[in-house]
């Protein structure tokens, strides 16, 4: 809505810090297309303050929010339920008020997930490299086992957190296969997808890559490059897959993407995500 009644309910987000979330940005301009009384804000919370927070939540009815850094995983045991994408992941980062109590789900996946699915290619023969071992390659991981990808390439520097990542997984269909950075250069021209989760390439450090740009050279004309990072828009890693030949997929659709799902859970309508997408970029003076 553009103004704010005494029926007005309350969204928000949580983390620490919170001052650069774009998610205020997207959910208010998609609740004033669609004509909610809700309105979105930002809320700094510490971890010490994380439980009693939420308890607060409770008391002053707010109905969903979405989470950030720190409290993707400190949530958890604070919900009284818990979808299996976001077990698999490990981390929550949307919740909202049930009969019961809260309850979580994890978005990244599906929206990491929705520009991939637009497109036509036959997932079952294609093996994913992707860059990086921390929470974002989590929900990556989940998604190319949802595609159906056969095996997954994980590439990171350090062998140690490379191998926890490896048998952190049970029970997957999938194999997930473990390389150091400089293997990478014998890997990425068999795959069809290069996804970068690192921070590698963000603001302020707008001129690093995570691969070595004679490495990117061997990138496959047409494979897909998708990079997590939104800021800047392309990343170099982006720019350099471009010159390549590659199909680009920036962060900002994956946002977009994510937090329309979340938008849909809360409302129980489908939300304009033309309108999130064009927010975010006139916010970000993209156009």
């Amino acid at each position: 809505m553009s103004y704010i009644t005494g029926t007005t309910q309350l969204l928000g987000v949580i983390g620490d810090p919170i001052k650069h979330s774009l998610s205020p940005v997207m959910h208010n301009a998609a609740l004033q297309e669609m004509g909610e009384n809700y309105v979105y804000v930002p809320f700094s919370i510490k971890a010490k303050d994380l439980p009693t927070a939420i308890a607060g939540f409770e008391t002053i009815g707010v109905k969903g929010f979405s989470i950030t850094i720190p409290h993707k995983l400190e949530i958890m045991p604070l919900l009284c339920e818990i979808t299996e994408t976001a077990k698999l992941v490990g981390a929550v980062n949307t919740v909202w008020q049930t009969e019961t109590g809260w309850k979580g789900t994890n978005t990244d996946v599906a929206g990491f997930l929705a520009p991939l699915k637009a497109l036509s290619y036959d997932w079952s023969q294609i093996t994913p490299i992707i860059l990086g071992n921390g929470g974002a390659a989590r929900a990556v991981v989940v998604g190319c086992v949802e595609l159906g990808c056969p095996e997954i390439h994980i590439v990171g520097r350090d062998p140690k957190k490379l191998a926890e990542f490896q048998n952190s997984w049970l029970n997957l269909s999938t194999k997930i296969n473990i390389f150091t950075l400089e293997k990478l250069s014998t890997l990425i021209p068999q795959t069809q997808l290069l996804v970068n989760t690192t921070p590698v390439g963000m603001y302020p450090k707008i001129d690093e890559s995570p691969v070595e740009s004679r490495v990117l050279e061997k990138l496959a004309t047409r494979a897909i490059a998708y990079d997590l990072i939104y800021i800047p828009n392309p990343t170099q890693f982006l720019a350099q897959a471009r010159q390549k030949g590659a199909m680009i997929i920036d962060g900002l659709e994956m946002l977009v993407q994510q937090g329309a799902i979340a938008l849909e859970i809360w409302t129980g309508k489908k939300p304009p995500i033309e309108i999130m997408r064009q927010s975010l970029k006139k916010h970000l003076k993209l156009d």
